[in-house]
């Protein structure tokens, strides 16, 4: 389970990843749960306590969707780690490095231009007051905004996928290439 979503960096969700007392990342943990063919997997540091046959891990560290791992570890004080509410467990280390690595990809992503970046900012608080009072109008202007996204998204999605690799793209969206190639389907679906 992703926990962490960030603010820009498309894709980069993070969470708390583990280490074993051997430096090791370990695989999911299975917990067959009766009778049935499918026994779940799970990935939460939770799970990872060492008891019922589970791996033991002893420390924690940032991990984000995109395979990027935090080099500093933190300690898991198992005795700390509430049982039946583990999410209580201080993980602020791990997210405040997260928060760092989604930080330098929001900063090498190609800036969107000031005065669009003013518009932008006043058309959203322009659809915040306008939606609760009248929502019809919200409506039209969103309905605006896709004709735009349609129209342009398709024309920008065909001339950089003819200059520039999917990772070039990615980089410069400030997203994972999944989630690039996701936003590229969207703009121009005929050609993905």
């Amino acid at each position: 389970m992703w926990e962490w979503e960030p603010d820009g960096a498309e894709g980069h969700t993070g969470k708390v990843g583990v280490l074993l007392e051997d430096g090791t990342v370990p695989g999911p943990v299975y917990i067959d749960m009766g009778s049935g063919s499918h026994v779940p997997s799970f990935t939460d540091w939770w799970f990872y306590d060492g008891s019922g046959r589970r791996p033991f891990a002893d420390r924690m560290r940032a991990a984000c969707a995109c395979g990027w791992y935090g080099e500093t570890t933190y300690p898991i004080d198992w005795r700390r780690v509430p049982d039946r509410e583990p999410y209580r467990y201080d993980t602020s280390g791990p997210e405040k490095d997260w928060e760092d690595h989604t930080r330098r990809i929001n900063a090498a992503a190609v800036p969107v231009p000031e005065d669009v970046a003013r518009l932008i900012s006043r058309i959203r608080e322009h659809l915040d007051r306008t939606t609760d009072d009248d929502p019809l109008t919200a409506l039209r202007i969103v309905g605006e905004l896709d004709t735009i996204v349609d129209v342009d998204g398709c024309y920008a999605t065909r001339r950089a996928t003819r200059k520039h690799s999917e990772k070039e793209i990615a980089d410069a969206l400030g997203a994972t290439e999944k989630a690039a190639t996701a936003r590229l389907r969207r703009y121009d679906g005929t050609r993905y």
